[in-house]
């Protein structure tokens, strides 16, 4: 049983290598692949004991062949488990790497361009509200991954000095969260929640518009204050005046990575495919333009510097290596059955619905939401329509399961690793924890809190 209770030691050391990079000198995406190898491995060496004692305790799926001996507990963990997590992790890397390559070739295309040169203001606090304005909306439609990557990549363009892009980046990375959270569509786990059955589009959108957008609303009014001055633009590169690209290209190719986007919540909303099914299509069609159109108009464009295998070069591999570390680790400690135990342990100690959720907020600042909602939808079944009293919580579009929306959509805010959007902004970046907790972190939890503080006070009038 002892390997049940080193797992979490090696996940708390990891994370703290990880908030400690800038200290330690060791990349974060090094740490997170040892954190999640490491757990995967004590997980197959103490899997006797670990699934004994889970399955005294009757809490985990994987443990009823606990008693068949050794062979078939390794069975479970590396042809079940391990293969349906690293199923589910290779469609958030593949959706991460077709998004990144994506913004990657519209941007060497210039087409941000066509967006930033409409931008003119330089003042620090007008930007600031379009920049978060841009990112809540976009991200409702897109997801808050794909609007975080592609926020900070303009960012880049518009934006010289290192500070300014990191708190316009954090509140970028708070914006995208609290948008994603409203929409059906604009979050992971209020995607589980649609398409399991305990919200409906209609009504997580009238229920969580308004929590969500103070939630964004709050932290910005108070960075308002705190900002001021202008800023300037970053000068281009040698390769990138203006005649770099036609544009006739440019425009086509934005409208085509945007179309790609786009299509994605589109595709998985009609078909039920995983979204990196969608992303990689999307980057498919717009490979192939690139290369039919480099082909014609060699005269004209660049083939060295615009083909997509060169593009490809320019993407952060490390962001998605940490990406695959972090979501592995957290995955051993769901098939071991930690999360499963933390969720009953919040149903029992806290007994009532706002609390729990709330909770799972803070939580998912430091574990992913994932796991942490279907934590939440395997505890409890959705209620029928005229439930009452303590099961009327639990109806479809019911109180729990909205809140449970929010709260694992813009919890993730107060720590830059608590959510893709996040880990996306830390990787472009290379925004460092402590300067993110001092300096958004704290914001993102009055976010957070104010907007849970209304759709309670709602609830309760």
């Amino acid at each position: 049983m002892i390997y049940f209770y080193i797992m979490p030691i090696i996940f708390i050391m990891g994370y703290a290598l990880i908030a400690f990079e800038h200290f330690n000198k060791i990349d974060k995406a090094a740490t997170a692949l040892v954190t999640g190898g490491l757990l995967w491995l004590l997980l197959v060496i103490g899997s006797d004991s670990i699934f004994s004692f889970q399955h005294s305790n009757e809490i985990n799926e994987f443990t009823k062949c606990a008693h068949e001996g050794h062979n078939s507990v390794l069975d479970v963990i590396t042809m079940g488990a391990f293969t349906e997590h690293l199923g589910d992790i290779a469609s958030i890397i593949f959706f991460l790497l077709g998004a990144m390559t994506i913004v990657e070739v519209v941007d060497r295309y210039q087409g941000f361009r066509i967006i930033t040169n409409r931008i003119k203001t330089t003042n620090r606090i007008k930007l600031l509200w379009i920049i978060s304005a841009l990112s809540f909306f976009i991200s409702a439609v897109l997801d808050n991954l794909t609007t975080t990557i592609v926020m900070v990549t303009l960012l880049q363009k518009m934006l010289r000095k290192e500070d300014n892009r990191w708190l316009f980046s954090g509140m970028v990375v708070i914006a995208a969260n609290s948008g994603g959270a409203f929409s059906p569509m604009g979050d992971v786990t209020t995607i589980m929640l649609w398409i399991g059955g305990q919200i409906t589009a209609a009504g997580v959108i009238k229920g969580l518009f308004i929590p969500s957008l103070i939630s964004t609303l709050v932290p910005l009014i108070i960075l308002s204050f705190m900002m001021k001055g202008s800023t300037s633009r970053p000068m281009l590169d040698e390769d990138e005046t203006e005649e770099f690209i036609p544009f006739k290209y440019r425009v086509i190719i934005l409208i085509l990575g945007l179309a790609a986007l786009v299509s994605v919540p589109v595709l998985k909303a009609t078909t039920h495919l995983p979204p990196a099914l969608g992303m990689l299509l999307g980057l498919g069609v717009l490979w192939v333009y690139t290369d039919v159109t480099l082909k014609r108009r060699a005269e004209q464009l660049d083939h060295r510097k615009l083909s997509v295998v060169r593009i490809l070069e320019r993407v952060d591999v490390a962001t998605v290596m940490f990406f695959l570390g972090i979501l592995l680790a957290v995955g051993a400690l769901q098939v071991a059955g930690h999360l499963d135990l933390l969720a009953q342990w919040l149903d029992r100690s806290v007994k009532n619905v706002y609390g729990i959720d709330i909770i799972i907020g803070f939580l998912s600042s430091i574990v992913d939401n994932v796991p942490l909602v279907a934590g939440g939808m395997g505890m409890y079944e959705i209620a029928h329509a005229g439930a009452t009293g303590y099961a009327a919580n639990f109806v479809v579009d019911g109180p729990f399961w909205e809140f449970l929306a929010y709260c694992a959509g813009t919890g993730g805010s107060i720590l830059i690793i608590g959510s893709a959007a996040g880990v996306a902004a830390m990787g472009l970046e290379g925004i460092p924890f402590f300067w993110y907790l001092k300096k958004i972190g704290w914001l993102a939890l009055i976010g957070y809190l104010s907007g849970a503080a209304f759709y309670i006070l709602v609830g309760a009038i």
